[in-house]
């Protein structure tokens, strides 16, 4: 049984894990925010990060092997949902999120919160760590097992002395997914990796480098891994609402649930290294974040688009009408690239707005708020606009 933490990338490495898993021949119980699956059978629906998920997929009598999103609400209320796990993941702390609710102010005190997966590892197990995160490389004393480390860095400081204890480890050297341990080395290149796009998706490497160290902890060969990895699709069945890229009429679309300040520096790295004209981000804001935290996120968009649609979204979380799209606009002030800001009411508008003024070669990323309810929209214009004449 594996359980996956973290600030960022915790629901695409649930996936990816369930379904290295699956590869392999295994019927695979699943929990993250999207739902619950039990061997490819949805059932059940809506966020099931948390322990009543858990237990309902530990429990079903076809779960061979568990993957469990394990978010910060859940452990608060109520714990964990299990006693011990084979594997546990932490993705990454970052600057976290959530910060200011349920008297969880710090990072320091968010890493205390998600470290509890890592404190319930079995003796004989793993937790999976991100080296290149402060936060989660804490966490290592507190595992009652061992403990795998991963970076895209393979000289990494932390990695490079786990090594050399003999410790296992999962980076990326020249275009290759490697791991080792002592003298064992195996390889894959990342170009077999669809999700990664041949290793140009920074963030989708770290993703996949945490999966693979997961499925290594659970014993899974690498063959099958090596398999699994290549017929992983990151499209709006497998992934939905994780960087979903699409062509309308000649531009690329990418659909993304990224809704902190850590999200945008990785998407911005991440559309960096895609080519385009123009570039357009559709965004709104979580109401019940900080007034820093909804900010921040368009002080970082503001550097690497021309044109911003600012949207209210459905629920806005205790925040006055308006609020939110105010504190978007001012982390806008004195933004070097956005020359074009646009206030709209509601996240359909918004994204119809948004792909008329596309033309071929932009790129336009869309932030979405109803994940399943705006990923059908956009599938739907797509597919109008495919019986449009050019």
């Amino acid at each position: 049984m594996v359980s996956v933490t973290g600030t960022n990338g915790k629901t695409t490495v649930t996936r990816l894990i369930a379904h290295l898993f699956a590869a392999a021949g295994l019927k695979v119980g699943m929990t993250n925010t999207d739902g619950v699956w039990v061997d490819g059978h949805q059932i059940d629906s809506g966020d099931c990060s948390g322990p009543k998920s858990a237990r309902n997929v530990l429990g079903h009598p076809d779960t061979e092997a568990a993957v469990l999103e394990t978010a910060r609400g859940g452990i608060l209320r109520e714990g964990l949902g299990f006693d011990r796990c084979q594997v546990a993941v932490v993705t990454n702390i970052g600057a976290g999120d959530h910060l200011g609710m349920n008297y969880i102010d710090t990072v320091e005190g968010l890493a205390e919160v998600k470290s509890v997966i890592v404190q319930n590892v079995a003796p004989t197990g793993f937790a999976v760590l991100n080296a290149a995160d402060p936060m989660t490389l804490g966490m290592v004393p507190l595992c009652p097992g061992s403990v795998i480390l991963f970076a895209a860095d393979g000289q990494h400081p932390a990695l490079v002395a786990h090594r050399a204890q003999g410790g296992r480890s999962v980076f990326v050297e020249g275009g290759d997914i490697v791991a080792v341990e002592g003298s064992a080395r195996a390889r894959l290149a990342l170009r077999e990796v669809p999700l990664t796009r041949n290793g140009t998706i920074s963030f989708q490497v770290e993703n996949t480098l945490a999966a693979v160290a997961a499925a290594w902890g659970c014993g899974l060969h690498f063959d099958a891994v090596r398999s699994g990895l290549a017929s992983f699709v990151n499209d709006t069945q497998n992934a939905p609402g994780r960087f979903n890229v699409m062509d309308y009429r000649g531009a690329t679309v990418i659909a993304d649930y990224g809704h902190n300040a850590d999200a945008m520096r990785a998407l911005v790295s991440a559309v960096d290294a895609m080519p385009a004209q123009r570039r357009s981000v559709v965004i709104s804001a979580a109401g019940d974040r900080r007034d820093e935290d909804i900010r921040d996120q368009t002080r970082i968009l503001g550097a690497a688009f021309d044109t911003v649609w600012l949207y209210q979204d459905a629920a806005q979380r205790g925040r006055a009408d308006g609020e939110v799209i105010a504190l978007l606009r001012e982390g806008l002030a004195g933004a070097t690239r956005t020359r074009e800001v646009e206030e709209i009411r509601g996240e359909f508008v918004a994204i119809d707005r948004a792909l008329a003024a596309l033309q071929p070669g932009d790129l336009c990323l869309v932030l979405v708020d109803q994940v399943e309810e705006a990923l059908a929209h956009l599938h739907q214009r797509i597919a109008e606009a495919s019986l449009r004449p050019a």
